[in-house]
């Protein structure tokens, strides 16, 4: 079912063209991922998708009383995080409220009055199960604990949290909140690595539409089944995940350019034709060539192609190191706690090496020790022969911020040319006045593209990269990625981003507890061990549980058997008991002289019957337990 169409949408801000005959129609369901170059109207699709825009142009139908939730980089929240949430679900509290007055009138009313009353609280009670009323509280803990907040930090107040914890508050807030459809712009910022997989399992659990803009593209392949792409104002669809855009995305460019090529040709030829036609003179020829002029003229001709700037990246070694490239043994370090210890591992060469934790485990601070800018606490470090390392540091401490552009590069490699350095930063698109200007003036994506390219040129056999993908565009991310696939070195690299690990590690070494687990493949490789581990684990805590169940039923048993035996036995010395008694009456009923005294007979006659039938019913207890047995 459709729930919001679009058709020849156009917006501009002022004169300036954001988005053009924009067409497409969401279904209810639908997980779309939203992408685009920085500065393409993503964002602002979103708006008008809300509501919040009116285009310029054309036509946007939404379904009546839909709703639709947008995650905005600014949100404002009062109270405490938890009371921020619980503020969500009013409506319920007030229901539910309400329900409690009706049951207290209910206990005073009488008649038709009760019978209407607990129609009206049958009503209410149905619609507070609709609602999903009774698990509301139980909710706001899940998505709070599953968004990285521990408890102690629900009671906080909302105007001392981080910028990061109020991006994790709003997302916290949608997600509980029921929409039809819910927009979230950059979702994943400051969410970590087990947040991040928290949001793409309660996206997919959530049977409603979303569109997401991220430039995590592990992320878009989790959740979107479909993907906008926004490219100089225009959006075309493409279903599938962010993998299957990747790819039809560049056959798409490939034939576009293809076909342009040919009706290039086509032209040129034509117009040669129209050329010579006119040329020669004959009146005939003439008109065939005006004729040929028109169906020309009438050609809708194809824009030409836009090649996006992209840089050429390619990572040379200088010479070739040995076999073992690095050695690690009995590694440890502290600061004033422990971050790590107990490690014992090898790289070779050719190795490609993931190096994952959650922030503040010490991944930094092992690369650190590696290329020897801190020393370790115990343990050696050894480099193998012939390792020259080349260290991309996620601060980017490397760069001197008063230095211009072409000083940083030529300072550090004083033999190139002029021509030459000039040609490598055109590479990295900086020229013209990029050249000149102060490194400290530039963006954090222009300065990774600096420090890669001072990286590149270093021809270092060992690459060690703590976040490189940080600050980089999406297509950027992909050039580093088909570089580093080409590169003949070994590589370390820290990372966040889960589609890169993907694409360039061979091995993942997981940080965790102070200590490293190696896994001999990718990132998905390793999300699957784990998974295993965890598996097992929770079969084998199972078994435990089960076992432990199983001791305490039998331990019952035990007793209940125990308690059964003690009560036979207390039984059957009843019976022996009785039988006895029962026996003695009988030996007196039998003596003739009794009968002289007739009330005693008659009162030993009594008791006899009593403890014949106290017999009888000790027996049928007797024979019960029997049975059971």
């Amino acid at each position: 079912m459709a729930q919001i169409s679009f058709h020849n949408v156009s917006y501009s801000y002022i004169v300036e063209p954001i988005l053009s005959q924009i067409d497409f129609v969401l279904e209810a369901g639908d997980k779309v991922g939203l992408v685009g170059a920085n500065g393409s109207g993503k964002t602002t699709l979103l708006q008008l998708i809300a509501g919040n825009l009116t285009p310029n142009e054309g036509e946007i139908s939404r379904m009546k009383d839909l709703k639709i939730g947008l995650l905005s980089q600014h949100m404002s929240f009062t109270g405490s995080v938890y009371d921020s949430c619980l503020e969500i679900f009013q409506p319920i509290f007030k229901l539910q409220e309400s329900m409690h007055q009706m049951e207290k009138a209910m206990a005073q009313t009488t008649g038709e009055d009760l019978e209407d009353l607990m129609d009206r609280y049958g009503k209410s009670q149905e619609k507070f199960i609709q609602m999903d009323g009774y698990s509301c509280e139980s909710k706001i803990r899940g998505v709070l604990t599953g968004l990285g907040f521990n408890q102690d930090q629900w009671s906080m107040d909302t105007k001392d949290l981080s910028g990061g914890q109020k991006a994790r508050l709003g997302l916290a807030q949608i997600l509980l909140t029921p929409y039809d459809i819910y927009l979230l712009d950059e979702p994943t910022n400051h969410l970590d690595v087990k947040t991040i997989e928290f949001l793409e399992r309660s996206l997919n659990d959530l049977n409603k539409t979303v569109i997401v803009i991220s430039h995590d593209r592990y992320f878009l392949d989790k959740v979107c089944h479909k993907i906008f792409h926004l490219d100089h104002h225009h959006l075309k669809a493409y279903q599938g995940n962010y993998t299957y855009f990747q790819t039809r995305h560049k056959l798409d460019l490939d034939l576009y350019r293809k076909q342009y090529e040919d009706q290039q040709k086509e032209i040129k030829r034509q117009e040669e034709i129209i050329r010579r036609f006119t040329n020669m003179g004959k009146a005939r020829l003439i008109r065939q060539g005006q004729s040929r002029q028109k169906l020309l003229n009438k050609m809708k001709q194809m824009d030409a192609p836009l090649e996006a700037k992209k840089t050429q990246l390619r990572f040379e070694t200088k010479v070739q190191s040995g076999r073992d490239v690095l050695r690690i043994e009995d590694g440890e370090k502290s600061f004033q706690e422990k971050l790590f210890s107990g490690v014992n591992l090898t790289l070779y060469k050719g190795d490609s090496v993931g190096l994952i934790g959650d922030n503040g485990s010490g991944k930094t601070t092992l690369a650190k020790c590696i290329v020897g800018k801190i020393p370790l606490s115990s343990g050696e470090i050894h480099l193998g022969s012939n390792v020259h390392i080349g260290y991309f540091d996620q601060e980017l401490e490397s760069l001197d911020l008063n230095k211009t552009v072409i000083d940083e590069l030529w300072d550090q490699y004083p033999k190139l040319t002029h021509y030459e350095i000039r040609s490598y930063l055109a590479k990295f698109l900086f020229v013209g006045d990029d050249l000149f200007k102060l490194v400290g003036e530039l963006s954090g994506g222009e300065r990774s593209r600096l420090s890669l390219l001072k990286l590149m040129l270093s021809k270092a056999n060992f690459l060690i990269l703590d976040e490189p993908t940080n600050h980089l565009d999406m297509d950027s991310k992909e050039i580093l990625e088909d570089a580093l696939k080409l590169y003949e070195g070994s590589i370390l690299t820290i990372s966040h981003d889960r589609y890169f690990l993907n694409a360039v590690t061979n091995k993942i070494w997981s940080l965790e507890e102070g200590h490293i687990q190696e896994f001999l493949g990718n990132y998905d490789y390793y999300l699957e061990k784990t998974k295993e581990e965890e598996s097992l684990s929770f079969d084998e805590d199972l078994s435990k549980t089960s076992r432990k169940k199983e001791q305490i039923r039998n331990r019952e048993i035990q007793a209940e058997k125990k308690k059964k035996k003690e009560a036979l036995e207390k039984l059957e010395e009843k019976i022996d008991h009785l039988e006895k008694n029962l026996s003695d009456l009988d030996s007196k009923l039998a003596d003739p002289k009794l009968y002289d005294d007739l009330e005693q007979a008659m009162d030993l006659s009594k008791n006899r019957d009593d403890l014949a039938q106290a017999l009888d019913e000790a027996m049928d207890q007797w024979s019960s337990f029997l049975e059971e047995e």
